[in-house]
């Protein structure tokens, strides 16, 4: 029948119905015999409300909702579906034992879609057999196709409700942590357990997928072919939480699974003996510290073994500034100090100034790195420290306010030892500027300063200069010992005119230690008198103290002394307006030679 007939009678069917007359059957059964069902349908349902006794009517009725069943989508209309299905089933059911050999005689007219020629007689006739089998493969294609699409949509339904549950765990779980640091180090038995349940949300999302498929592949010719397409989480803040449509054929999912294992992984086999291993470090320096305490010996050896890197780099994988390391290195900087100042005691106690302000600036230089270090942990988030070092905190210190004013009170001691250690240093380098030699202190700097002692030669083992007692001049020498007490302290006399304190501009002097006993002293005057340059030669014994001093009269202004170890005489250098260097040289008694 061609479409143009077809849409005649539609219109014929609607006229009809417009006008309230009953539907003509046989305009209805053109439609239904051209497989016009969706055209067919309301007009089919008007005629069976008034016509209760046209068997093909419900035969057709059964063939329009199997139409319908095959047309609707199998996951976006499943209800309609399977409604559609259960009204085709009904009305095959109802009608089956109604078509008899007597009905297909009586209304051949109304089956045409069954005649079909005979093999036998080669005539076309209509068989009930024919009929009975099409309803029955009808019924049973119907029954399974309902049984698949329940089940199809129950495992669909799951993979994606279960799937959506994993992907809100992940979130929610990815919502309480700033990032995947802080996730790790935070990760407790509460964490452990999402974790498990969000494995197994998306272990049986793959599961009910993997179902889906195999039920899927049952059907032949669906519009649906879903692949899936794993995705692996690489950044825990950033990923993981795109929405996916079950629908599109390609699935790309996130791999729920394979992070859910890593993450397992690394929080058994490395943040749980992490944390163990953090408070049993924290528990050898305690020991440390106890054993510098009851021994009063130095642990600095001990601390050199116990410097674990390998724990400060893996902590550091997860923290760039984690703080079990700036504790722990604030109990290694205090026992190194404390180990110093014992090893220190007995040496800053008999040793010289020297010795002993490279001690103090050793010891506050130890006590400034741990005010730094305590400084630093003074200012730190401990709200924040609390979260991610909850099982080092309380295992190792029970309380965070413990630990707090822990770190409080070697901040205190850091400042209060630093501020006296540099004021040790201060009155140390006073020190080192002068001798002390009974009631006198000799200065070992040349400034302008109130003391009778005015130095001319300062060496690192003598000093040389002019004691001034109600401005009459008396030289002097002593020798700088480590402790700055000397041991060799000697007055000699100089020339009383020449050396008064007002020509002290114009004083100057040299000085010799040639032997480890001996030493030579030499103060002359830059303004030439008629006889010369005036100067006072003293020679100086370790021993004994002075063994003489000689006043001269020098041709020029000295420039050097020297001396020989074989003879013991002294020689003078006086250099010449010529060029030339002269010697004035006198024996080992002071006696003038040459």
């Amino acid at each position: 029948m061609n479409r143009s007939v077809l849409s005649l009678i539609v219109l014929v069917l609607v006229a009809t119905t417009a006008r309230g007359q009953k539907v003509k059957y046989k305009d209805l059964i053109e439609l239904l015999n051209a497989r016009n069902y969706e055209v067919a349908e309301p007009f089919l349902k008007r005629y069976l409300k008034e016509n209760t006794d046209n068997v093909s009517a419900y035969l057709y009725m059964g063939i329009v909702y199997h139409d319908k069943s095959q047309r609707n989508d199998i996951l976006k209309q499943p209800e309609a579906l399977i409604t559609n299905i259960d009204s085709a089933v009904y009305f095959f059911e109802k009608v089956a034992p109604l078509i008899t050999e007597r009905e297909l005689k009586r209304n051949k007219e109304n089956y045409q879609m069954y005649l079909r020629r005979d093999a036998r007689t080669a005539e076309f006739a209509i068989k009930l057999s024919d009929v009975t089998l099409d309803i029955e493969t009808r019924l049973k294609s119907l029954r399974e196709r309902k049984e698949k699409v329940i089940s199809l949509n129950r495992h669909f339904k799951a993979a994606t409700r279960q799937y959506i549950a994993a992907q809100e765990r992940y979130k929610n779980i990815q919502a309480q942590f700033g990032n995947e640091q802080e996730f790790y180090l935070r990760m407790d038995e509460a964490v452990r357990n999402d974790l498990a349940l969000l494995r197994l949300d998306y272990d049986s999302s793959q599961a009910s997928f993997k179902n889906y498929r195999m039920v899927l592949e049952t059907m032949g010719k669906v519009p649906y072919n879903q692949v899936i397409t794993l995705s692996e989480i690489k950044n825990f803040k950033q990923e993981g939480v795109t929405e996916v449509d079950f629908l599109k054929p390609d699935l790309r999912l996130w791999d729920y699974g394979k992070w859910v294992t890593a993450t397992l992984e690394i929080y058994q086999n490395e943040i749980i003996p992490l944390r163990d291993h953090l408070v049993s470090y924290d528990i050898e320096l305690n020991k440390l510290a106890q054993k510098l305490k009851a021994d009063s010996v130095s642990v600095k050896s001990d601390l050199t073994k116990l410097l674990d890197k390998i724990l400060f780099k893996q902590l550091s994988r997860f923290d760039s500034d984690p703080l079990p390391t700036g504790v722990f290195y604030m109990k290694a900087v205090e026992l190194e100090y404390q180990s110093d100042f014992i090893s220190n005691k007995a040496l800053r106690d008999t040793a010289g100034l020297h010795t002993r302000l490279k001690l103090l600036k050793q010891e506050v230089k130890t006590i400034s790195k741990l005010d730094s270090i305590t400084s630093r942990l003074i200012a730190r988030d401990f709200d924040k420290d609390n979260k991610d070092y909850n099982h080092f905190i309380t295992k190792a210190y029970g309380t965070n306010l413990v630990l707090k004013n822990y770190i409080k009170s070697t901040h205190e001691l850091a400042q209060r030892d630093k501020s006296l250690k540099q004021k040790q240093i201060e009155q140390t380098e006073k020190s080192l500027k002068w001798l002390v030699h009974a009631a006198d202190s000799i200065p070992l700097f040349i400034e302008e300063l109130v003391s009778p002692f005015k130095p001319l030669v300062i060496t690192k083992s003598f000093t040389v200069g002019l004691k001034y007692i109600d401005s009459l001049a008396t030289g002097y020498l002593y020798n700088i010992t480590p402790r700055h007490v000397p041991d060799v302290a000697v007055t000699f006399p100089v020339d009383k005119v020449n050396y008064k304190k007002r020509y002290l501009s114009v004083l100057k002097g040299l000085g010799l230690h040639p032997q480890p006993d001996l030493y030579i002293a030499l103060i002359y005057s830059e303004t030439q008198t008629k006889a010369g340059y005036p100067a006072t030669l003293a020679k100086v014994n370790k021993a004994t103290g002075l063994i003489w001093s000689l006043p001269y009269n020098l041709e020029q202004m000295p420039s050097e002394i020297l001396y020989s170890t074989d003879t013991g005489e002294i020689m003078i250098k006086l250099p010449m307006p010529t060029g030339e260097q002269k010697l004035f040289v006198v024996d080992k008694y002071g006696k003038k030679i040459q």
